[in-house]
């Protein structure tokens, strides 16, 4: 067993969208990522980045934009991987299961944003390529969907119910922190 940390689409729009007010959950989890990194970092094991990128010019995760950049919770350092999708989930689009499979790692930590979008899609492509997920909580962003009225609340615990009840074990950051 080979764990590794995944950081899912930590990009400058995240913080935006915090910064603008936008109904979201978890706003601490920008700093508990850092220290999860910090933490894997010490203990030798790998971290991953995810990085979502938009071809369309005018999107907020184009490369050229200045939502795109990590944030600085998710900054890699130079021997870390970083994979680029244009998917939603981490696997789809990327070599990430390739290499996941060369490294022989087995079970990943998944952290980052957003809930209801990239992390879930991530976390239950990883599931049926039988990868055994666990997802930190409170490391993990949501927004609201205001075109259906839903609060970033409400979309958080759905999700994280339906990921706890057949994709993944959810844990707080406390339980890879203090162990």
């Amino acid at each position: 067993m080979k764990t590794a940390l995944v950081i899912i689409d930590m990009q400058r729009m995240m913080q935006d969208r915090m910064a603008a007010g936008r109904d979201h959950v978890n706003p601490g989890a920008p700093d508990r990522i850092a220290a999860l990194a910090s933490a894997f970092r010490r203990e030798g094991r790998p971290v991953i980045h995810i990085r979502h990128r938009d071809a369309d010019p005018s999107s907020p995760l184009h490369p050229d934009a200045p939502g795109y950049p990590p944030m600085a919770c998710a900054q890699a350092l130079d021997d870390e991987p970083v994979f680029v999708k244009r998917t939603s989930s981490g696997f789809a689009s990327t070599g990430l299961e390739s290499y996941l499979r060369q490294e022989g790692i087995t079970d990943l930590v998944v952290t980052g944003a957003v809930a209801g979008f990239c992390v879930n899609s991530t976390v239950r492509s990883g599931a049926d390529l039988g990868f055994a997920m666990s997802v930190v909580r409170d490391a993990v962003l949501g927004f609201d969907l205001p075109a259906a009225n839903l609060s970033a609340q409400a979309i958080f615990d759905v999700t994280m119910a339906l990921l706890d009840a057949d994709f993944a074990t959810l844990v707080e950051s406390s339980f890879w922190l203090e162990n």
